[in-house]
């Protein structure tokens, strides 16, 4: 059984030690988060579509700003209702 604060170490060794999978960088990140939500958008596998990204959003709190900011961008001129975002 886990309890609180061991799964607080585990968190906090996983984001010590890094993704276990793949990983992007903050370039490689800019240049397919358009892709990335679009897919998330379409329903579509994201993780699929760019490898490596989910990791990298959880580990980098600018790119996860900037993926937030565009998935909103994208709901608002499609008309859809931000706040599930």
């Amino acid at each position: 059984m886990s309890t609180p604060a061991s799964h607080d170490q585990e968190r906090l060794l996983a984001r010590l030690t890094g993704p276990l999978g793949p990983e992007i960088s903050c370039e490689e990140c800019f240049e397919q988060l358009d892709r990335y939500v679009e897919a998330e958008l379409a329903g579509a596998d994201a993780d699929a579509t760019v490898p490596g990204m989910r990791a990298h959003l959880e580990g980098c709190s600018a790119c996860a700003e900037d993926r937030e900011s565009l998935h909103a961008l994208l709901v608002s001129d499609d008309g859809r209702d931000v706040s599930g975002a």
